[in-house]
């Protein structure tokens, strides 16, 4: 800009400017910090902005936008941290954008800076669900009283009494599982009816056997606090902002802790859904990358990798003579 100011006119923000503060204040929406972009800084810089007629005061405002506005932009098109500390195979050099050309070429001049901001995000319906999901889960957690579920040692089956029965029931009202339109029996011990229909939706969402029975494993899920899923959220919108928005062919992507592959069309829409086994969080990890997929190979002859033989397979025959016949695993032998 010549070093010219780039956001003050005049001794005054220009709209642009204005504008950004207030998509600051509001970065939450988004999974991000409004803190990492100065949010509650803002007003005591525009009144001291307004009230002095010092080039410090000014060359301090507009260095400082310029800088919350490139790491808003970062954050929000390619993520706050690199894949590639978690050694995951995404690399991000194809979706780094020239900031100072683009604050400049598209930014300081947008009549419409949603649309301009909105256009970095990830085009895709699950990311858009997930900023959805967030927003409606920061108002849970403020209304939710956080009262925890009494721990079972062994599962609680339908007709059964369970103690913590009304605040299972004031939980699953409030995350949706149980319609607010519900007969419940007035016994408020009884664990049964429309309230084990509602614990089989909350386990299937939250990958769960959907048997309807209150074990440790569900009630443990019921206990996390909305807060921590909230948390996960904003991780889940940070993990979306990782991936690849390009691609040489319509993708096909792996959900890893939803168990399924999709397949996009053009558009990218889900053209193609289906069920995948994947790795265990340790040892037999599924890796995390982008490639082209060069070829298919239908019915795979798949052999059993060394680590998997050794901790798993080993183990199951020393327990079990019969355990490979009965599992029609085929031995062989490197002749």
């Amino acid at each position: 800009t010549g070093y010219a100011p780039a956001w003050v006119q005049g001794g005054q923000p220009i709209p642009q400017a204005l504008a950004l503060i207030a998509v600051f204040r509001k970065a939450d929406k988004n999974g991000l910090d409004p803190d990492d972009y100065d949010a509650s800084r803002w007003d005591e810089r525009i009144r001291a902005l307004r009230g002095s007629s010092s080039g410090r005061v000014v060359a301090f405002f507009d260095v400082a936008l310029t800088i919350c506005t490139m790491r808003y932009v970062s954050a929000l098109h390619i993520g706050r941290i690199s894949p590639q500390h978690f050694k995951f195979g995404l690399r991000m050099e194809q979706k780094k954008v020239d900031l100072p050309q683009f604050l400049r070429d598209r930014v300081m001049t947008a009549l419409n800076l949603d649309a301009v901001l909105n256009a970095l995000e990830p085009p895709f319906g699950g990311y858009r669900r997930t900023e959805q999901a967030l927003a409606h889960y920061i108002e849970l957690a403020r209304i939710d009283d956080g009262e925890n579920l009494p721990a079972v040692t062994k599962p609680v089956n339908p007709g059964q009494s369970y103690f913590g029965v009304p605040r299972l029931v004031r939980l699953l009202r409030l995350v949706g599982d149980l319609p607010a339109d519900a007969n419940l029996t007035g016994d408020s011990s009884a664990y049964g009816g429309p309230l084990v229909d509602a614990v089989k939706r909350f386990q299937r969402r939250h990958g769960l056997d959907d048997d309807g029975r209150l074990g440790p494993a569900t009630i443990k899920q019921l206990n996390v606090p909305l807060r921590d899923r909230v948390r996960q959220l904003q991780l889940t919108l940070e993990r979306w902002r990782w991936l690849p928005t390009e691609f040489s062919a319509p993708p096909i992507i792996v959900n890893i802790p939803d168990f399924r592959l999709r397949v996009l069309d053009e558009n990218n829409k889900v053209a193609l859904d289906m069920r995948v086994i994947v790795g265990k969080a340790m040892r037999t990890q599924t890796p995390i990358f982008t490639r082209d997929m060069t070829y298919v190979v239908l019915r795979p002859y798949w052999n059993v990798p060394p680590g998997i033989l050794r901790n798993e397979i080993v183990p199951a025959i020393q327990r079990d003579r019969g355990y490979l016949a009965r599992e029609k695993y085929e031995v062989t032998t490197h002749d």
